[in-house]
């Protein structure tokens, strides 16, 4: 019984987004660019002030 190795150039593929700079170059969209851009969002959150809405008559 003999085994037969495949060996294959792996290829890299890219599964998600990018920007496009000002020169048309594609720059990939990170996770760690994404988790920075979430942390930014949620340090600059703040809740709606809790007045009272007028009540309708």
């Amino acid at each position: 019984m003999s085994t037969i190795q495949n060996h294959s150039v792996q290829q890299h593929t890219f599964n998600g987004a990018a920007l496009i700079d000002a020169q048309g170059r594609e720059i990939p969209i990170t996770e760690q660019m994404i988790q920075k851009a979430c942390e930014s969002l949620e340090n600059a959150w703040s809740y709606p002030s809790q007045r009272k809405q007028p009540q309708a008559s």
